[in-house]
C-alpha cells in the first residue's frame, strides 16, 4: 500500500537522449553545455550524465556548485570538461581543483581566494571570468573589468591561473537590451584578448537564447531546461523537443466522484494549483484540492482505487506540461519538478518503457 500511495516521476531515457541530439544540431557550431544544477532540473544527475554520453555524447558539463560538478565528473570520467560556476569555500575550491573542474569567476574578492588556494596547492586553476552585462547576478562591471582582468593574466602568467573562458547572463528583457548586453559581452572578450590571454570558452547564452537567437551565440551555449523538454513560461513550443518526465499518482479513494490521489504539496505540488486540468482515464478532469499528502480530482464513469492520475508530462494523454502547470502559478517549469521531494520515485525507462534505473 505504500508504494501505491507514492507518486512516480517517470522519466524517459531515450527522449532525452533525442532532445539533447536536437539541442547539439540546433546549435551548432557553437558546443553545448549541458546544464544539471538542482540535481539535473529534477531529473537526477547520473541519469542525464549517462544520457549524455551515448555518441556523439556531451564534452561540457555545467554543474553550478562544486557538489554537483565532482558528482558529475564521477560519473563521466576525465574526459569530460565540468563547469561551476557558484562561489565556492576555501575547501570546496581545493576539491574542485584537484579533480579538474572548471571556475566561473565573477567578483574580486572571489578571484584572489581561487588564485592564493591555486598557488597553495601547487595547481593552475582553470576559470571563466564573468563580466556583468545587466542581469546584475554577480560578475564585473564594466567599469572594473580592465583591472579584473588584469589581475587574472598576471596570475595566469604566474602559472596559478588559466583563463580558458568568458561568460555572461543575458537578462533576456527584451531583444534591444540583449543586443547591447551582446555588444558589451564582445568588448569585455577584445580586453582579454588584448591583456595577454586567449579563451576559447565565451558563453553568454542560456536556453532560450541559445535556440531563438542564434546571432547571440558564442563557441558554448549553456543549455539546461530545453534538454529536459522544459519550455520557457510563456514561450512557445520548442521544435523537435518533448519533455521527458511524466509525474503519476494513483487513486487510493474513490468516493462521491471524488478521486483522491497520493500525491499532495508535501510531496512537491504547489497547493496554490488546485483547479489545474489532469489527465485521468476519463479524460481531462480538475484538480480540486490539494492537501498535505493527497489531492483530490474530479471523478469520472467507472474510476477505480489504482487508476494511474497523470499530472503532468509530455501531453500523450491530455495532460499540461510543467511549464503550463508552472503558468498558473506564475512560475517556470522546472520550478515544478525541482520542487518534487524524494517521495516521488524516479523511475527511468527506455524507448521500450523497460525500467532500466
Amino acid at each position: 500500500m505504500d508504494e501505491l500511495r507514492r507518486p512516480v516521476l517517470r522519466i524517459s531515457r531515450s527522449q532525452l537522449v533525442h532532445n539533447i541530439a536536437a539541442v547539439q544540431k540546433q546549435l551548432a557550431p557553437s558546443a553545448l553545455m549541458l546544464v544539471m544544477k538542482d540535481d539535473a532540473y529534477g531529473h537526477g544527475v547520473d541519469t542525464v550524465v549517462d544520457a549524455a554520453l551515448v555518441q556523439p555524447g556531451v564534452a561540457l558539463f555545467g554543474g553550478y556548485d562544486v557538489d554537483t560538478s565532482l558528482q558529475i565528473r564521477s560519473r563521466a570520467g576525465s574526459g569530460a570538461r565540468v563547469f561551476a560556476w557558484a562561489i565556492a569555500r576555501d575547501e570546496e575550491i581545493r576539491r574542485a581543483l584537484r579533480e579538474g573542474i572548471e571556475l566561473g569567476v565573477g567578483t574580486s574578492s572571489y578571484l584572489e581566494r581561487v588564485i592564493v588556494v591555486a598557488a597553495a596547492e601547487k595547481q593552475t586553476a582553470r576559470v571563466h571570468l564573468k563580466i556583468d552585462t545587466g542581469l546584475r547576478r554577480n560578475g564585473i562591471r564594466t567599469e572594473e573589468w580592465p583591472d579584473f582582468v588584469a589581475r587574472a593574466v598576471r596570475a595566469q602568467f604566474a602559472g596559478v591561473l588559466s583563463i580558458v573562458g568568458v561568460w555572461s547572463h543575458l537578462a533576456e528583457a527584451s531583444d534591444a537590451e540583449d543586443d547591447v548586453s551582446a555588444s558589451e559581452f564582445a568588448q569585455a572578450v577584445e580586453i582579454v584578448r588584448a591583456a595577454g590571454a586567449d579563451p576559447a570558452s565565451l558563453h553568454l547564452t542560456a536556453s532560450a537564447a541559445s535556440w531563438w537567437r542564434p546571432e547571440l551565440r558564442g563557441t558554448v551555449c549553456r543549455v539546461g531546461a530545453f534538454c529536459y523538454g522544459i519550455r520557457s513560461a510563456e514561450g512557445p513550443e520548442i521544435p523537435g523537443i518533448r519533455p521527458i518526465a511524466t509525474l503519476e499518482s494513483r487513486v487510493l479513494a474513490a468516493e462521491n466522484d471524488v478521486a483522491h490521489i497520493g500525491i499532495g504539496a508535501l510531496h512537491g505540488l504547489p497547493s496554490t494549483l488546485g483547479g489545474a486540468p489532469v489527465a485521468t482515464l476519463g479524460g481531462q478532469r480538475e484538480l480540486l484540492r490539494i492537501d498535505a499528502v493527497t489531492s483530490a480530482v474530479r471523478g469520472w464513469e467507472g474510476m477505480r482505487v489504482g487508476d494511474t492520475v497523470r499530472i503532468f508530462g509530455p501531453g500523450d494523454h491530455g495532460e499540461m506540461d510543467a511549464t503550463s502547470l508552472a503558468e498558473r502559478n506564475d512560475t517556470v517549469g522546472e520550478e515544478i519538478l525541482t520542487r518534487l521531494t524524494e517521495r516521488v520515485r524516479r523511475v527511468i525507462e527506455d524507448g521500450d518503457g523497460e525500467r532500466v534505473g
